[in-house]
């Protein structure tokens, strides 16, 4: 059996995540007291009972979930690894799946997003933006749309290509609303504007970059274990250097989940690919990418039962 691991961005987290896996495996336990050693913040309190307004915040949600996927892997790990031929993550995701492949440790993975996520939040502070998904309309469709826009002012760009007919544009407020209309005017089904703190994905974020480089510096990338297919350009990083480069430009750079999946599907043809964390977005997302691709959710003690029924 080949698998893939996906793990999700920020979005997925909700109170409750990971607390029965603390409770069933002393592995996953282990992986939150070591996030809230490491940061000194109760994230696993968080994960468990919420609040949600204070685990939605930027700079948890990003700590929050890697623990989570990563809680889920520990769970898992003794007997899984041996059937991993690479992993992906979306957006934050994407650092959980280099901790996954041994190339940051716990700790130090746990101190860089957090970092990451107050950096964005400051960003979006100071450089106030919006977010926005749009649906039913082509990739080509709203790359028009946001070059339309900023054509006339403002900058919006698309942040994450999801699927083939959903995407997500990011810019500056007054630029990513009338993107919005001109889409469905172009044909979309939806517009619809997200809870979010800034503009990610976008040119807004790019006051982050310093900080996120100093982070990246000072917890240093090793190589990984198996191939990690990076969000900017949708491949395997050549190396650590590489993978360093290319997590400090997603931050300004869009997600390039679909083609990212198309690679991978076509790379690592029949695998089983599994979502590490809470919810089934990347999973719904890779069967809407390349239908019948095969599935699972790992957020769970019920999930991590039929995982382990199912390896050899």
């Amino acid at each position: 059996m080949d698998v893939v691991l996906l793990f999700p961005g920020q979005g997925s987290q909700k109170p409750g995540m990971g607390a029965d896996l603390a409770a069933e495996y002393p592995a996953a336990r282990q992986v939150f007291d070591a996030v809230d050693h490491a940061l000194g913040v109760g994230i696993s309190t968080m994960c468990f009972s919420g609040p949600e307004e204070d685990l939605t915040s930027t700079q948890n949600a990003q700590p929050a979930l890697l623990a989570h996927g990563a809680a889920a892997w520990a769970a898992l790990r003794d007997r899984l690894a041996p059937h991993v031929r690479a992993a992906a993550g979306h957006s934050l995701g994407e650092f959980t799946a280099y901790h996954a492949a041994g190339a940051i440790e716990l700790k130090e993975a746990a101190r860089l997003v957090r970092r990451r996520g107050e950096l964005m939040f400051e960003s979006g502070m100071a450089r106030p933006g919006a977010m926005a998904a749009i649906i039913g309309l082509s990739a080509a469709g709203v790359e028009d749309v946001c070059k339309q826009v900023s054509r006339a002012g403002g900058i919006v760009v698309p942040a994450n290509y999801n699927s083939p007919d959903q995407l997500v544009i990011s810019g500056e407020v007054s630029a990513v609303e009338r993107a919005m209309a001109a889409a469905k005017l172009a044909g979309a089904k939806r517009a619809l504007r997200l809870k979010v703190s800034g503009a990610f994905h976008s040119p807004l974020m790019e006051e982050a970059s310093d900080g996120l480089r100093a982070a990246l510096d000072s917890n240093g990338i090793r190589e990984s274990a198996f191939p990690i297919y990076t969000n900017v350009s949708s491949r395997p990083a050549a190396g650590a250097h590489d993978a360093s480069r290319l997590l400090l430009e997603q931050l300004s750079a869009p997600v390039r989940w679909t083609s990212l999946v198309q690679n991978l599907t076509h790379d690592f043809p029949g695998s089983l690919y599994i979502e590490m964390g809470p919810g089934s977005v990347l999973t719904n997302l890779v069967k809407r990418i390349v239908p019948g691709a095969e599935t699972a959710t790992c957020g769970t003690v019920a999930d991590v039962k039929l995982i382990l029924s199912r390896i050899p």
